[in-house]
């Protein structure tokens, strides 16, 4: 049948196959079928033909992996439409044979197993494997792999944090000569701070800093470069806080070094009566050992590396969670600002006391926006677990993270919120959870005690990532007002980034006997 349309669109002919000719007179009228829509029909139609076609093209063109939008709408409605079905051109054997799972010992004392990609290739080439002896060879040579990638990986984690969590002898050193000094010399025993300054510790027109930690010669640097940059030091007070094995050489360096006029006072945990009374809750342990987590053949890698990071003593003592409960161990204060023993002070730090938190509990520097996008693009999802259904029901994984390390806390609106509380409660979530809800650290509990509580400040005050960014330009890391060794790579350590550790070093005194004594040198 043929179609025949005349040069004034008024009549269209039909001519079926028989010759017959039949005539379909279209008048032009208000009230019969207008010759216009008919016309319009016919285009419509023969471009939704050719459409159709066109989608059902680009998905082929697009694969199964990289599937666009118009692909994709091809491939759903192209086969539908034209009556065509898609097959797919991988055989079903191969899919049954890649889904089963691995025996435990099939893989076991084998060396007719492809060790590359090379090697995989050249067997089937030369014995013309069939599909599924292919499928067979590829899952045991991916499965090797796996298993190899996965042990190295362990490997790793596991020399990092010996190579983090070890203590350098010469650090060592130190502790052993001041406690020695400590028990030989009057002069390292002096009071912190001396009887007249005494009152200071309580004033709250004094700027207070607290400092907790167990590393003296970090507890130096971060004292020495608060105190320096400091416009008004006589109104610094510094409150440092360690364990009862480290108060006796703590003591004796800032006893032997002072840094007048700026006060400082060192507290062990059994000095504070709210500690010795009992009312610290329970701390969380974990009961096992390094052997038994890297033996388990389950868990993934970065599963294992918390674990690792659980056993470390650091973790489980109450000195790497004091901070939670600064409400009730300074209870005359109502604003501190807290350091981490890791940080560098740059700058006068008397100014965060002019920042109005608005309420809010605790003021950081958010890591989710920045210039530095590997440093800078920390939220939510980056610490916790979201496919565990606990965190996944109460936390949105976007929301923006932000930072410890230098943070101003306004105790007095601390003490109206069930904060503390809510840091402890979800412990031992973590720990009922065979600790899968978030990465290894104090900063995941941190982020969900302190959730809404929390007031953006300016990214100057606190620059991140000099312990695990070696790429971090020198320039920005100058004009930081607080920079921060956080990571494995710590300033005092021999993994440390060479041209990043002068930054730390310069506030050590290399000619100090102590330091010369226990061979502390610059690198």
């Amino acid at each position: 049948m043929q179609l025949h349309i005349s040069p004034s669109l008024r009549h269209v002919t039909v001519l079926p196959g028989k010759g017959v000719r039949e005539f379909i007179k279209v008048k032009v009228g208000g009230r019969r079928l207008s010759y216009r829509i008919l016309f319009y029909s016919l285009l419509f139609f023969t471009f939704l033909l050719r459409f159709v076609f066109v989608l059902s093209t680009v998905n082929t063109l697009d694969g199964d992996s990289k599937c666009s939008t118009i692909g994709c709408l091809g491939k759903r409605l192209g086969p539908r439409l034209l009556g065509r079905r898609l097959d797919s051109a991988v055989p079903d054997v191969i899919y049954q044979v890649l889904d089963e799972p691995i025996g435990k010992d099939e893989l076991k004392g084998r060396d007719d197993i492809p060790q590359t990609l090379e090697d995989f290739m050249t067997e089937v080439k030369d014995k013309q494997l069939d599909a599924q002896t292919f499928a067979i060879k590829l899952r045991q040579m991916v499965s090797l792999l796996e298993q190899r990638t996965r042990t190295a990986k362990i490997q790793e984690y596991l020399y990092r944090h010996v190579a983090s969590s070890s203590i350098p002898k010469q650090l060592h050193c130190l502790a052993l000569r001041l406690a020695n000094e400590h028990s030989n010399n009057a002069a390292a025993r002096l009071q912190l701070p001396s009887p007249e300054l005494v009152p200071a510790l309580v004033d709250n027109s004094y700027f207070h800093f607290v400092l907790a930690s167990d590393n003296i010669l970090a507890a130096a640097v971060v004292a020495a470069s608060l105190a320096q940059n400091a416009l008004r030091p006589d109104r610094f007070v510094l409150h440092i806080i360690t364990d009862k094995k480290t108060y006796s050489p703590m003591q004796a360096w800032f006893s032997l070094h002072p840094l007048s006029p700026a006060i400082i006072e060192v507290k062990a945990l059994h000095h504070f009566d709210w500690f010795t009374k009992g009312k610290v809750p329970s701390s969380v342990t974990v009961q096992g050992g390094s052997s038994a987590i890297i033996a388990n053949n389950t868990e993934k890698p970065v599963v294992i590396a918390a674990k690792l990071q659980a056993l470390s003593p650091k973790y489980n003592s109450m000195m790497n969670h004091i901070r939670i409960h600064l409400p009730e161990l300074f209870p005359s204060l109502s604003k501190v600002v807290f350091l981490d023993d890791d940080i560098v002070v740059q700058t006068d730090l008397s100014p965060l006391w002019d920042i109005d938190l608005n309420g809010k509990v605790n003021g950081a520097v958010e890591t989710c926006r920045g210039k530095d996008r590997f440093v800078m693009s920390k939220r939510f999802k980056s610490y916790l677990n979201f496919s565990h259904p606990l965190i996944a029901r109460n936390f949105d994984p976007s929301e923006c993270a932000w930072a410890y390390g230098m943070n101003i806390f306004d105790l007095e609106a601390w003490r109206k919120t069930n904060i503390s509380l809510t840091y402890h409660y979800w412990l031992e979530q973590n720990l009922k959870s065979d600790l899968s809800l978030w990465q290894l650290g104090t900063l995941p509990p941190g982020l969900i005690a302190f959730h809404g509580h929390v007031h953006r400040i300016d990214p100057f005050w606190h620059m991140l990532g000099l312990g695990y960014q070696e790429n971090t330009s020198i320039a920005a890391v100058e004009s930081a007002g607080v920079i921060h060794f956080n990571g494995r790579a710590k300033p005092w350590l021999d993994i440390a980034f060479p041209q990043l550790r002068p930054l730390w070093a310069k506030y050590i005194n290399f000619s100090d006997k102590f330091i010369k004594g226990c061979n502390i040198r610059a690198f």
